[in-house]
């Protein structure tokens, strides 16, 4: 396991979007506009809060991002939903990373608190996530908590954000 990047640049969050972290049948990430981070800076199976591992990705903020065209019109702020996923995103792309197969779906999240917001004057969003346990057998499930910093400051938490990965015919026979 030593051999995987423990970084990646926008080009191949991009790549993973398309054809899978590790090809077909490997999650993906969402390709623009849904890829909220354009760098993952850190990745690891170690150190993070709980010392099972963690994820470190920036998203750089210019006031022509397509939310802020839409939501909301003379009040323009990036909708909290995507921060959100975002985290659910670094949660499923640790998963795929780590070696599990199947595709990534969001199952859910403990407490949830927005203290801030992501306005266009905002330079760099930072999301900060902390592995608690990584599921491999039968069931691959990855459950972390997270954190959204705008410029510094933290604006979001999340607790318990679950992630879970699953095969093609699963998902065709409503596994969810």
């Amino acid at each position: 396991m030593a051999d995987r990047p423990t970084s990646f640049d926008k080009e191949a969050l991009i790549e993973c979007g398309k054809h899978g972290y590790a090809g077909p049948g490997t999650a993906q990430l969402p390709v623009p506009p849904m890829l909220m981070m354009d760098r993952i800076t850190s990745i690891g199976t170690d150190g993070g809060k709980y010392n099972k591992g963690h994820v470190v990705a920036e998203l750089d903020i210019n006031p022509d991002l397509w939310f802020f065209q839409c939501h909301f019109p003379n009040d323009p702020v990036m909708p909290g939903c995507l921060g959100l996923d975002a985290m659910w995103q670094l949660v499923g792309f640790f998963m795929t990373w780590g070696g599990s197969k199947g595709h990534g779906r969001a199952l859910g999240a403990g407490q949830i608190k927005f203290s801030g917001q992501v306005q266009p004057t905002v330079k760099l969003v930072r999301y900060e996530i902390d592995i608690r346990r990584a599921m491999r057998g039968r069931l691959v499930l990855g459950i972390a908590d997270g954190r959204m910093y705008a410029d510094g400051e933290p604006i979001y938490e999340a607790q318990d954000l679950r992630v879970g990965l699953f095969e093609m015919d699963q998902l065709q026979q409503g596994a969810l």
